[in-house]
C-alpha cells in the first residue's frame, strides 16, 4: 500500500520516441471484460492462453498520454489495471496518472478503481469521469462509495456531447451509445490532438446515431468486436447480450477512409486465430487492434 503517484524508472533503451508529437493515445488491452484466457472456460483460445503466455489479451482499455505535461489519462479501469498501468509505467517513466475517463458500468470497465483504494495504490484525490448516471452508481454502492468517502477518487461529471480538456493539447468528447444500461447510461469517446481524432467505442448494441458521424469525422476509430457472428456462444443466448457482429461491420464500414480497427474481442472471437478472416477484414480496409498500439494525434 502506498500514496505515491510517481512512475517507476526504467533504463534509456525502452524509452520510446516521443518528441514529434505532443498527444499519443496507447491500446493497454483488447479483449472483453473477462481478457483471454478467461475463467471457467476451456476454449481452444483460452487453452492455448494459457499455455502460452504470448496469447493473452487484457481487457480494453486506453492511456492517453500528454508528452509535454508528462501526463497520462486512463480510459476505462479494468480488471487488469494493474499491468495496464505497469506498461504505461515502463513505456513513460516519470509521467504522472492524472484522470481516469469510464465509458460505463460493465464489470471490465470499472473493476479496477478498487486497486485505487487504501488495501493497494492508495491514490489521493484521482479524478474519475463518468456521466450522472455512473457516478451516481459510485456513489450509491460500496465498495466504490468507500473510495469516494475517502478521497481516493475525486468523481467528476461528464455531459454527453461536451467536450473536456486533457491538458493543453487534447479533448475528450462523451458520446452516448445505444447498449444494455442495467446500471449506468454507456458513452464512447471521441479524443482530439492537435492534428487527429481518435474514436473509441468499446461497447455498443448496433451502429447507429451520432457515433457514426464521430467515426466519419474521425481518422482512426476502434470499434466493438466483440463477436464476429451469432454462432459463437452456443450455450447461451447471445440476444441477451447484443453486440454489432464483425461479420455485418464489414458491410457498414468497408472501405471508409477511417482507419478503423476492432476491439473488446471475445475469448469466443474466431479472429483470434483464423487467418483467413483477418485478411477479409484487411481486403475490406480493417483491421484488429493490437495491444500496444500506438496512435498519434
Amino acid at each position: 500500500m502506498n500514496g505515491n503517484l510517481g512512475f517507476a524508472r526504467l533504463p534509456a533503451r525502452l524509452i520510446k520516441d516521443m518528441s514529434p508529437h505532443s498527444i499519443e493515445v496507447i491500446v493497454l488491452g483488447t479483449a472483453q471484460d473477462g481478457g483471454i484466457p478467461q475463467l471457467g472456460c476451456n476454449c481452444p483460445h483460452c487453452q492455448a492462453a494459457w499455455e502460452d503466455t504470448s496469447l493473452r489479451r487484457l481487457a480494453t482499455s486506453l492511456g492517453i498520454v500528454d508528452h509535454e505535461a508528462t501526463a497520462i489519462w486512463l480510459v476505462d479501469a479494468t480488471p487488469d489495471i494493474r499491468e495496464q498501468m505497469n506498461l504505461l509505467m515502463l513505456s513513460y517513466p516519470g509521467y504522472r496518472l492524472t484522470g481516469i475517463l469510464l465509458t460505463h458500468a460493465h464489470i471490465g470497465h470499472y473493476l479496477g478503481l478498487t486497486s485505487l483504494g487504501r488495501e493497494s495504490w492508495n491514490t489521493y484525490g484521482m479524478p474519475v469521469w463518468g456521466t450522472q448516471r455512473m457516478i451516481g452508481f459510485l456513489r450509491a454502492n460500496q465498495p466504490w462509495r468507500q473510495l469516494i468517502d475517502l478521497n481516493n477518487i475525486a468523481p467528476a461529471i461528464l455531459k454527453p456531447g461536451s467536450p473536456i480538456q486533457l491538458g493543453s493539447k487534447a479533448t475528450g468528447t462523451p458520446i452516448l451509445v445505444p447498449h444494455r444500461d442495467e446500471l449506468s447510461d454507456t458513452v464512447a469517446f471521441s479524443i482530439a490532438g492537435p492534428r487527429k481524432r481518435l474514436v473509441y467505442c468499446p461497447d455498443i448494441d448496433r451502429w447507429e446515431g451520432p457515433i457514426l458521424k464521430a467515426i466519419e469525422e474521425a481518422n482512426v476509430a476502434l470499434l466493438d468486436g466483440t463477436f464476429y457472428s451469432a454462432n459463437e456462444l452456443p450455450d447461451r443466448d447471445i440476444s441477451k447480450i447484443p453486440h454489432p457482429y464483425i461479420a455485418n461491420a464489414i458491410k457498414t464500414f468497408a472501405q471508409w477512409d477511417t482507419d478503423i480497427r476492432f476491439i473488446h474481442l471475445n475469448h469466443s472471437n474466431p479472429l483470434l486465430s483464423n487467418s483467413g478472416l483477418v485478411e477479409q477484414l484487411a481486403m475490406n480496409g480493417l483491421a484488429v487492434s493490437e495491444r500496444m498500439d500506438r496512435h498519434r494525434l
